[in-house]
């Protein structure tokens, strides 16, 4: 089972669709798609000498390129290694040697970049450059059958964005991009042929997951001229094409509700607006329901198990009287249906409801394991069940709400302390802008609550407003001990933010 042959009956299918477009320009039909990921593959097997198995990297910014590249990859049997444009260098050269790339695809800046590194990426034996004759002369030869592989082989190496570390390699077998595919028809909405999905965000990551079930439908997908998201473009874009969605990380759809657009745009076409990756706060979602209607649907999931693990349909954010929707929407919702989720204690005992512990997933979209990574892997895979490292808990209707990353986790006076509740609070008031919460050693306590808070622009912020704010709202206990105000907050390429170095500040210092 080729995950590729879904383009392939695509192309029987919807042969003359547009499956590929840039802005509003087809750069390929589906009959033609399949046939440079064919030529691609041929080229990849003969000219390149590369076997089922081998790992192929590919890194570029958003372009038609990408999928032509990962299809024509999983086409020879080969491991598709797809890389986060905006990573530095050095970022690149880890990936690729620790994946063992062979060949690497580039947009032309990185592969100057990855030139002038390549003495450490020693695996890497070529770097095939897009836009030059070389791609071109490659994508239009001979074409190859599409090569047999078994559900479990590797299809995908998902690196984690590393927000504590070196990232890991997610290894996805084909079967979990089948089931991920899937499950999306099941639980975020049904494609048609001729539907449209924007790709604003990185199409190496959640972009390029929500960008395969339009493949497999006969959907267009459809890339931004701008060379990085571009909240105008993506709005003209809605404009022009047939039943658009997307994918979007909070930050970017918070961006998107700027401005003019409530009556200034025309939002008849927009279909939905699948957001995830991050913490949507409920004032921030309500505001972009206000703007743009109920058309949203949350997606929970990670690189072990990609887009897939709980959701808020798009009926409960259209649904005003649904029992408890505030809470439910400010929750992750409820399990996908090709998994089960279960919250447990540390022994892997299941919790009350109610009652805070790890999320832990169990289903055939889950991955097969690190790339190489025997030790977290045995700690991330337990009897068949992913360890998500995500607290939360898990109510006596089946929806989920998430309190944070177990290693966020704050821990003061005996007592734990979810810093997303205390961020929710804060987001509350007017002038806050941006806020992260995390944990300062002290003496007495193990650690106290502090939070970085980016005031509004061209706002100041009183901290007795703050702490006023949290004393209405939660334990006298959960409120921060101190308030640090900043300009920005750090996050990585992804727009995570790095909590990790908001607690630099306070290593071997209690001041």
């Amino acid at each position: 089972m080729n995950f590729a042959a879904l383009l392939q009956k695509s192309a029987i299918q919807h042969g003359d669709r547009a499956a590929l477009t840039v802005h509003d320009t087809v750069a390929a039909t589906f009959k033609q798609f399949a046939s440079r990921a064919a030529a691609i593959a041929a080229g990849l097997q003969g000219q390149y000498g590369l076997q089922a198995g081998d790992r192929v990297a590919i890194a570029m910014s958003n372009r038609p390129e990408i999928y032509e590249t990962l299809y024509g990859i999983w086409w020879a049997g080969l491991v598709a290694v797809p890389i986060n444009a905006k990573l530095h260098p050095r970022e690149f050269t880890y990936i690729l040697d620790n994946s063992g790339t062979r060949l690497c695809f580039a947009s032309p800046k990185i592969a100057e970049s990855l030139r002038v590194v390549s003495a450490d990426t020693p695996s890497v034996e070529v770097i095939v450059e897009t836009g030059t004759t070389e791609y071109q002369t490659l994508a239009s030869g001979p074409e190859t059958a599409l090569i047999h592989r078994r559900p479990e082989d590797p299809a995908w190496l998902f690196y984690t964005s590393g927000t504590t570390g070196r990232p890991k390699g997610a290894t996805l077998s084909h079967r979990n991009l089948l089931m991920a595919t899937l499950s999306y028809y099941a639980d975020v909405g049904d494609v048609q042929p001729g539907d449209t999905v924007l790709h604003g965000a990185p199409m190496s990551h959640g972009s390029g997951f929500c960008g395969l079930p339009f493949v497999a439908k006969g959907g267009n997908n459809v890339i931004l001229k701008a060379d990085q998201f571009d909240p105008a473009e993506m709005w003209k874009l809605v404009e022009k094409h047939q039943r658009v969605s997307f994918f979007a990380a909070p930050t970017m759809v918070t961006r998107m509700m700027e401005g003019e657009v409530k009556g200034a745009r025309n939002l008849d076409n927009l279909n939905h607006i699948v957001y995830g990756g991050a913490p949507m706060y409920l004032a921030d979602l309500e505001h972009a329901m206000d703007i743009a209607g109920p058309r949203f649907v949350q997606l929970f999931g990670q690189g072990e198990s990609p887009m897939t693990i709980s959701f808020v349909s798009q009926a409960i954010h259209a649904s005003p009287d649904f029992p408890r929707r505030s809470e439910i929407l400010a929750s992750v919702g409820f399990p996908r249906t090709d998994v089960e989720v279960r919250v447990v204690s540390e022994d892997g005992i299941d919790l009350p409801h109610g009652e805070v512990g790890e999320v832990v997933v169990r289903g055939d979209v889950v991955m097969l394991g690190y790339w190489e990574d025997a030790e977290n892997t045995a700690h991330a895979l337990r009897d068949d069940w992913l360890w998500t490292g995500d607290m939360g808990a898990m109510d006596a209707e089946g929806f989920l709400t998430l309190k944070d990353r177990s290693k966020d986790m704050i821990i003061s006076g005996g007592s734990n302390i979810y810093p997303r509740e205390i961020e929710e609070i804060l987001l509350q008031h007017p002038s806050v802008q941006e806020v992260s919460v995390v944990g300062a050693p002290h003496q007495d306590w193990g650690e106290e609550v502090v939070a970085f808070i980016v005031p509004a622009p061209g706002d100041t912020v009183s901290e007795k407003e703050l702490d006023a704010l949290c004393l209405d709202n939660i334990a006298r206990f959960k409120r921060p001990k101190r308030y640090r105000i900043v300009d920005s907050l750090p996050k990585n390429n992804y727009g995570k933010v790095l909590k990790t170095e908001l607690r630099k500040v306070f290593q071997n210092s209690t001041a």
